[in-house]
Parts: C-alpha cells; sequence; structure tokens
C-alpha cells in the first residue's frame, strides 16, 4: 500500500489566518504544491484562487497530483447560487475535486429540503463536469446522532437521484479544521466519528480530515475504511513522523 496515494495533502489558511503578507502566504502555497508534486501525493487541497497556481506548475511537471479546492469555506453558509458559482469557477480554473462545505447548521435547524437540494445541485454540477464531490459536513459541531442522519441524509440523496457508478465520485468528509472547539476538544476526524460516518454514508466513500498527525493514525483511518485522509502534515505522515500541526 502506497500510503501517499491516501494523502490530500493540504494548506487553506489566508495570509490573514497565518499572519503573513499575501505573498509570503502564496509562497508557502507554492511550497505545498511542489511538495506534493515531487512527494507524488494523491491530491493538493488549496484555496479556490491557488487553483491555477497549482494547475500550472502540476502541467509543467508533467505531475499526476490533482488538485482539489473547497467552496463555501469554512462555515457553509452561503445561499445554493453562491456555492454553485464559486463551484463553477473552480472548475473553469481546472480544479479536479470540489470539497463543499454542507450547510450544516440549516440542517441542524431542520430545514432538510435545502440541505437535500444543495447535494443535488452541488453533486451534480461536479460530476456533470467529471468532477469528484465531497461534502463536509463538520463532525465537531454536530451531535452523534446529527453526524449519523446527516451522512445517512447524504448518502440517500445520493443514491435516490444518481447512478451506482458514480457513489464512488461523492465523498462524506469530516471536518474543515477550522471550527473552533470548547475545552479543547477534537475538531477533526476521531475514531468514534469517522466509525459513525462509515456506517452511514455506505456506499460513498469516506475523507478523514483534520487530527490526523501519525502514520500510525492514518494506517487506522485507512483500516476502518478510509478512502482519502486530508492532512497539512503528509509529508511527515508519509515519512512516519510525528506532525505537531492542528490540521
Amino acid at each position: 500500500m502506497d500510503i501517499r496515494q491516501y494523502l490530500d495533502s493540504t494548506y487553506l489558511k489566508t495570509a490573514e489566518q497565518a499572519n503573513l503578507s499575501e505573498s509570503k502566504n502564496k509562497e508557502i502555497v507554492r511550497k505545498a504544491i511542489q511538495e506534493a508534486i515531487d512527494e507524488e501525493f494523491k491530491l493538493i487541497m488549496i484555496r479556490p484562487d491557488m487553483v491555477k497556481m497549482a494547475k500550472e506548475m502540476i502541467s509543467n511537471a508533467n505531475s499526476r497530483v490533482l488538485i482539489g479546492t473547497v467552496i463555501d469555506f469554512p462555515e457553509g453558509k452561503s445561499e445554493l447560487d453562491e456555492k454553485l458559482a464559486e463551484a463553477q469557477q473552480a472548475i473553469k480554473n481546472h480544479a479536479d475535486e470540489l470539497d463543499y462545505v454542507i450547510n450544516y447548521e440549516a440542517f441542524k435547524r431542520g430545514e432538510i429540503h435545502q440541505v437535500k437540494e444543495e447535494v443535488i445541485s452541488c453533486t451534480r454540477l461536479g460530476l456533470i463536469n467529471h468532477k469528484v464531490v465531497k461534502f463536509i459536513i463538520e463532525v465537531a459541531a454536530l451531535t452523534d446522532d446529527q453526524i449519523i442522519q446527516l451522512s445517512s441524509l447524504i448518502k440517500n440523496t445520493i443514491v435516490a437521484n444518481f447512478e451506482e457508478k458514480d457513489y464512488h465520485n461523492v465523498f462524506v468528509k469530516s471536518s474543515t479544521g477550522f471550527y473552533v472547539t470548547k475545552e479543547g476538544k477534537p475538531n477533526g476526524a476521531t475514531v468514534p466519528t469517522i466509525t459513525l460516518m462509515l456506517e452511514n454514508s455506505n456506499p460513498l466513500p469516506v475523507k478523514a480530515a483534520g487530527g490526523v498527525r501519525t502514520l500510525d493514525e492514518a494506517l487506522e483511518m485507512i483500516r476502518l475504511g478510509v478512502k482519502r485522509i486530508g492532512t497539512s502534515s503528509a509529508k511527515t505522515i508519509a515519512d512516519g513522523n510525528v506532525s505537531t500541526e492542528n490540521y
């Protein structure tokens, strides 16, 4: 097994969040893209405004690294037409995978029809453009029951509206890595939350994002059944070391 082919190497901080200038933050993104190329990771996950740069670098290197980006990140509260417009631009810029933050607050308010419409429309846009789609449910913002219900909702909506051949291209993803929890509780993937997602999203694949910091933790997630791992420490994990990063 090549662990690198499970890793979505991730850098999603804005310059402001990183407390850097725009140019210095862009240079960090550039280095992350180059590292993904050099290490032959499955994918580089970056903000939408960095997708063009990634496409140019990867094409010039004749690399097979995929480009992923986040949509309506990190809160997922935008109107559906805004979500779709952002995704359409990412597609135009040659992103390969679209990680949408689902409107989990609408779900928690019981606005199930709205969430279903979002899942259908966002998935359709991705699939007709031959893109992989992932829905970030933000497990740290949900109770266990809500994780079960939202994973099931996404699964049932996909199964009811799309063909079986497409299921492997629609993921349920755990976390943004940016949710602020209370009392130091995990804001990303844990074994209990990933287990709930796997049990309730099948046959859709699961991506574990946030909190995976060591090779052993990554291997444990793979043994559970996840198909992708989102991490800002892909090289550290691949090298068998321990990361101090928080995503």
